[in-house]
Formats: C-alpha cells, structure tokens, sequence
C-alpha cells in the first residue's frame, strides 16, 4: 500500500505527464495563425518547464540532504521504538522513492525541453521565412503578383514563322 508522499509522488508525475502532453498539442492549434504567435507559445511552454525544472531540482537537492543517515537518525530521535532500525530503513526507502520520482519528473522535463526548443528553432525559421516572403506562403503570393500583371497588361500577339518549303 503506498504511503500519502507516495501517492502525492505519483500524482505530482501523472499531472506533469498531462500538462507535457497537453503543452504539445497546445502548441499545434489551428487558432494560431503565424508562426511568430506559435514560437510566442512555444517560448513561454518553456520557461514553465525550465520553472518547474528548478523546482523540482530544489526539491531533489533537500531529500539529498534528508537522506543522510545522521538526518534520517535525528527525526526520529524523539520517537521511542523497540526496533528504531526499522523506522530507520521505512524513511529512507520512502525518501528513495520521493527521489526516484522526482528524478523521472526531471528527466521528462529536459526531454520536454529539448522538443520545445527545437519547435521554437523551427517556428523562428518558419517566422523568418513568412517576413522574408519565401517558403510555402510565398509562392502564392507571387504567383499572385504575376497573374495580377498578366491581367492587366494587354496580351501582345505572337507572330508565327511561315514553314520553309524545300525542294528536293
């Protein structure tokens, strides 16, 4: 049966889970019309995972800390027990599980991170191209522009060569 840290462990990793999951396809919404809104969204997904990463390392960096024997000694110096060793032994695989969980969270973050900032590399290119006025949008502007010329200039007639008859 797993303990109330523990459970709050798992669910702590199912919501981060959802919300990378959720970050992804936020990320891909048809109300987002350029890719300068897009790498907006993508870039502030980001800074939500590098906060989230931050306070999860800090987390990880104190149950480093209550895992030292003499830490996990002293809570429970005021507890009388006929088996203190066993108390002992339930912390610290409680707190080894809290750090496995934790460390799985982080390790899903940089993951997420690494996805997120190459999204943001692809839709700064994407931006990039869009105010240059090349890549796919691009070609139908021009196409666009030409047919827009052609329409207004009058057609000029195309004169055709007579065939040259040869005697044999």
């Amino acid at each position: 049966m797993l303990s109330t840290k523990n459970k709050r462990g798992v669910r702590i990793t199912l919501c981060v889970g959802v919300l990378i999951v959720a970050g992804f396809f936020a990320a891909r919404t048809p109300a987002q019309n350029s890719a300068a809104e897009r790498a907006a969204n993508l870039r502030s997904q980001l800074v939500e995972a590098q906060t989230r990463q931050a306070e999860l390392e800090t987390r990880l960096q104190r149950l480093d800390e209550d895992l030292k024997p003499e830490n996990i000694e002293r809570g429970f110096a005021g507890v009388g027990s006929t088996r203190p060793e066993v108390l002992r032994e339930t912390r610290r695989r409680q707190l080894e599980i809290q750090k496995r969980s934790i460390q799985s969270q982080l390790d899903a973050l940089a993951t997420s991170r690494i996805r997120l900032e190459a999204s943001i590399a692809r839709a700064d290119a994407e931006s990039y191209h869009q105010s240059a006025g090349i890549g796919p949008n691009a070609g139908q502007q021009s196409n666009n522009a030409s047919t827009a010329n052609k329409t207004t200039r009058p057609r000029q007639r195309v004169k055709k060569r007579k065939p040259v008859r040869r005697s044999n």
